[in-house]
């Protein structure tokens, strides 16, 4: 084929070497020497190599969600990933979502890769910028879709979170060291519960709750992300903790309602 890229190929190519060429020109010091320049333009071109412009107006940002960049629960650092593995192509399912409910359920902006909700696996170019088409893996699609639910209610987004202590099961067990547990509250009351045993074993805990208003009152536990209710007593709860008995990679995300007796 004499012209497999086309007719037009070669004068695409020149004009876009010399819009390279006149871009560095006007961002490098003509005071630097020939290879000093060379240096700067390829260390530009690094920044620059994934194609695309990302144009944020930070302050506008920032003021618009009334972010403050000092504040820790407000901040981001977003990395540019395109050449790990993807996490469907690299974790059994049951670690991806209790590490899934670990990061998304945390303080702090939410990224999401495209093609994740899909549970894609195949790593998409940055030079192509396109993905070969790929089967939707519908039970992924399925967590990906209970856990955007939680996160569109104003308490994961708004509330306080605390991180909280897990105690042994039981004296000898050791479990517990594999589940981490933390609480939203929310501004109108709202309580939720994020509990994962992040381990490869099954393992038991308690899990001291932060809640006093749960005193003297029986306590429903809603599952977020499974069909899934249990009820209690909130003074057990506030005394002993709750307890918690998790396959490996098991999670559980709750919402706390009490009521009167």
């Amino acid at each position: 084929m004499a012209t497999p890229f086309g007719r037009g190929f070669d004068s695409v190519m020149n004009a876009r070497r010399h819009e390279a060429d006149e871009f560095y020109a006007s961002v490098i010091p003509k005071s630097l020497t020939a290879d000093a320049a060379n240096v700067m333009r390829q260390a530009l071109g690094g920044m620059l190599w994934s194609k695309q412009l990302y144009h944020y107006d930070v302050n506008t940002w920032l003021e618009e969600r009334g972010s403050d960049p000092f504040n820790s629960h407000r901040k981001a650092a977003p990395r540019n990933d395109h050449d790990e593995p993807r996490a469907a192509a690299t974790f059994p399912r049951e670690m991806h979502e209790a590490a899934a409910v670990i990061t998304f359920l945390s303080p702090g902006l939410r990224f999401f890769h495209q093609g994740q909700f899909e549970g894609r696996r195949a790593r998409i170019s940055p030079h192509l910028v396109r993905a070969p088409i790929e089967r939707t893996d519908e039970t992924l699609r399925g967590f990906s879709d209970r856990l955007l639910c939680v996160l569109r209610r104003d308490t994961p987004r708004e509330g306080s979170w605390r991180l909280l202590e897990c105690a042994a099961a039981w004296k000898g067990n050791e479990t517990w060291d594999g589940f981490l547990a933390f609480a939203w509250e929310g501004r109108q009351g709202e309580q939720l519960l994020a509990a994962v045993n992040y381990a490869g074993t099954q393992g038991q805990c308690y899990v001291k709750l932060p809640f006093s208003n749960l005193a003297n009152r029986p306590v429903h536990l809603r599952d977020l992300m499974r069909p899934a209710s249990y009820d209690r007593d909130g003074n057990d709860i506030l005394s002993r903790g709750l307890y918690l008995d998790l396959p490996a990679w098991g999670y559980h995300v709750f919402e706390i309602t009490s009521s009167r007796c």
